[in-house]
Protein backbone atom coordinates (compact mmCIF):
# COMPACT_ATOMS: atom_id res chain seq x y z
CA UNK A 1 0.00 0.00 0.00
CA UNK A 2 1.24 3.60 -1.19
CA UNK A 3 2.41 5.57 2.06
CA UNK A 4 -0.01 8.30 1.32
CA UNK A 5 -3.23 5.41 1.15
CA UNK A 6 -1.10 4.45 5.23
CA UNK A 7 -0.93 7.55 6.58
CA UNK A 8 -4.94 8.75 4.95
CA UNK A 9 -3.21 11.20 3.41
CA UNK A 10 -3.28 10.37 -0.61
CA UNK A 11 -2.44 14.05 -1.44
CA UNK A 12 0.72 13.74 0.98
CA UNK A 13 0.30 16.81 3.01
CA UNK A 14 3.36 17.49 4.25
CA UNK A 15 3.49 18.18 8.60
CA UNK A 16 3.77 22.00 9.58
CA UNK A 17 2.54 24.37 11.60
CA UNK A 18 -1.07 23.52 10.59
CA UNK A 19 -2.94 22.19 13.07
CA UNK A 20 -5.44 20.48 10.86
CA UNK A 21 -9.13 19.24 11.70
CA UNK A 22 -9.33 15.19 11.86
CA UNK A 23 -5.29 14.58 12.02
CA UNK A 24 -4.39 11.20 14.04
CA UNK A 25 -3.19 11.34 17.78
CA UNK A 26 -0.49 10.05 16.71
CA UNK A 27 1.77 10.94 13.85
CA UNK A 28 4.51 8.74 12.88
CA UNK A 29 5.35 9.59 9.83
CA UNK A 30 7.71 12.60 9.91
CA UNK A 31 7.48 14.23 6.77
CA UNK A 32 3.23 13.72 6.25
CA UNK A 33 0.54 14.53 8.09
CA UNK A 34 -1.60 11.42 9.07
CA UNK A 35 -5.52 11.73 9.27
CA UNK A 36 -7.73 9.77 10.90
CA UNK A 37 -9.66 9.04 7.63
CA UNK A 38 -9.43 10.14 3.77
CA UNK A 39 -12.56 12.64 4.29
CA UNK A 40 -10.34 15.01 6.70
CA UNK A 41 -7.45 15.13 4.75
CA UNK A 42 -9.65 16.11 1.55
CA UNK A 43 -11.39 18.79 3.75
CA UNK A 44 -7.58 19.70 4.46
CA UNK A 45 -7.29 19.72 1.02
CA UNK A 46 -9.68 22.20 -0.28
CA UNK A 47 -9.47 23.91 2.78
CA UNK A 48 -5.25 24.47 1.72
CA UNK A 49 -6.74 25.82 -2.00
CA UNK A 50 -8.95 28.12 -0.62
CA UNK A 51 -5.94 29.63 1.09
CA UNK A 52 -3.55 29.38 -2.09
CA UNK A 53 -6.49 31.28 -3.73
CA UNK A 54 -6.87 34.14 -0.61
CA UNK A 55 -3.25 34.15 0.23
CA UNK A 56 -1.13 33.97 -2.75
CA UNK A 57 -3.32 34.81 -5.85
CA UNK A 58 -3.77 31.14 -6.95
CA UNK A 59 -6.09 31.01 -9.35
CA UNK A 60 -5.12 28.38 -12.30
CA UNK A 61 -4.15 24.74 -12.50
CA UNK A 62 -0.94 26.12 -13.17
CA UNK A 63 -0.48 28.10 -9.90
CA UNK A 64 -1.97 25.66 -7.77
CA UNK A 65 0.46 22.97 -8.51
CA UNK A 66 3.60 25.31 -8.80
CA UNK A 67 3.14 25.97 -4.94
CA UNK A 68 1.59 22.61 -3.72
CA UNK A 69 4.80 21.06 -5.46
CA UNK A 70 7.65 23.03 -5.93
CA UNK A 71 10.13 21.58 -8.67
CA UNK A 72 13.12 22.05 -5.82
CA UNK A 73 10.87 18.93 -5.04
CA UNK A 74 8.69 17.33 -7.77
CA UNK A 75 8.51 17.22 -11.85
CA UNK A 76 6.18 20.25 -11.33
CA UNK A 77 5.76 20.13 -15.06
CA UNK A 78 4.43 16.96 -15.21
CA UNK A 79 2.13 17.72 -12.24
CA UNK A 80 0.91 20.03 -14.17
CA UNK A 81 0.33 18.34 -17.43
CA UNK A 82 -0.98 15.60 -15.50
CA UNK A 83 -3.95 17.80 -13.51
CA UNK A 84 -4.68 19.78 -16.07
CA UNK A 85 -5.50 16.61 -18.60
CA UNK A 86 -7.99 15.02 -16.06
CA UNK A 87 -9.36 18.04 -15.21
CA UNK A 88 -10.16 18.87 -18.61
CA UNK A 89 -9.09 22.82 -18.84
CA UNK A 90 -5.41 24.44 -19.85
CA UNK A 91 -3.08 24.59 -17.15
CA UNK A 92 -3.80 28.49 -16.97
CA UNK A 93 -7.56 28.48 -17.26
CA UNK A 94 -8.96 30.56 -14.43
CA UNK A 95 -10.58 28.84 -12.23
CA UNK A 96 -13.53 30.06 -9.69
CA UNK A 97 -12.99 29.98 -6.22
CA UNK A 98 -17.16 28.42 -6.23
CA UNK A 99 -16.75 26.17 -8.68
CA UNK A 100 -17.57 23.53 -6.76
CA UNK A 101 -17.22 20.78 -9.77
CA UNK A 102 -13.85 21.62 -11.36
CA UNK A 103 -11.99 21.68 -7.01
CA UNK A 104 -13.62 18.48 -6.76
CA UNK A 105 -12.13 17.27 -10.37
CA UNK A 106 -8.55 19.23 -9.40
CA UNK A 107 -8.06 17.62 -5.24
CA UNK A 108 -9.52 13.90 -6.88
CA UNK A 109 -6.81 14.47 -10.02
CA UNK A 110 -3.89 15.58 -7.41
CA UNK A 111 -4.79 12.61 -5.29
CA UNK A 112 -4.64 10.44 -8.51
CA UNK A 113 -0.92 12.20 -9.37
CA UNK A 114 0.41 11.65 -6.07
CA UNK A 115 -0.50 7.96 -5.64
CA UNK A 116 -1.45 6.37 -9.11
CA UNK A 117 -4.66 5.51 -8.57
CA UNK A 118 -8.30 7.47 -8.02
CA UNK A 119 -9.71 8.60 -5.08
CA UNK A 120 -13.06 6.93 -3.83
CA UNK A 121 -15.21 9.82 -5.26
CA UNK A 122 -17.26 9.72 -1.41
CA UNK A 123 -14.48 10.69 0.23
CA UNK A 124 -13.93 13.58 -1.60
CA UNK A 125 -17.34 14.61 -1.47
CA UNK A 126 -17.45 13.88 2.30
CA UNK A 127 -14.09 16.32 2.86
CA UNK A 128 -16.25 18.92 0.33
CA UNK A 129 -18.69 18.85 2.48
CA UNK A 130 -16.39 18.86 5.65
CA UNK A 131 -14.41 21.85 3.99
CA UNK A 132 -17.27 24.26 4.50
Amino acid sequence: MKRGYRNNNPLNIRRGANAWLGLSPTQTDGEFCQFQSMAWVFRAAFRLLRTYRMLYGCITIESIISRFAPPCENNTEAYIKFVSSKVGVAPDYLIAGNDKDIMIRIVKAMSTFENGSAPRHEDVMEGYKLSL
